[in-house]
């Protein structure tokens, strides 16, 4: 990865793009740096992934409670203030929100 220079990041300038789940909807802030990505993300009431995941990735919770789901069945309930951290392919996994939730997610090259 190169050398990333010191700079703010104003979230409120970075447009929403919609991503629809299983049920309910996903909206991203996306800043995306060479071999690194950071977002913030709203997942709406009722959110389910449509999607098993196998990236790596830094999650924080910022707002509100998820359920991180793991393919085998496992879960993993977190809440304001609470992260994560997994390697790539190192797990199948989705979030769910029965009320919603806003999360800061890093991912990126050294999470491979």
């Amino acid at each position: 990865m190169p050398p990333i220079p010191f700079q703010s990041i104003d979230w409120s300038l970075i447009p929403k793009t919609e991503h629809p789940g299983e049920s309910g909807t996903a909206y991203w802030q996306t800043l995306q740096l060479p071999g690194l990505r950071i977002r913030i993300v709203e997942y709406s009431a009722g959110y389910i992934a449509d999607h098993w995941c196998q990236k790596g990735h830094l999650v924080h919770c910022l707002e509100g409670e998820f359920v991180s789901e793991m393919e085998d069945g496992e879960q993993f309930v977190l809440n304001k203030g609470m992260s994560y951290i997994v390697s790539d392919e190192l797990s199948s996994h989705r979030s769910v929100t029965e009320k919603g939730v806003k999360l800061l997610i890093v991912d990126g090259d050294f999470l491979k």
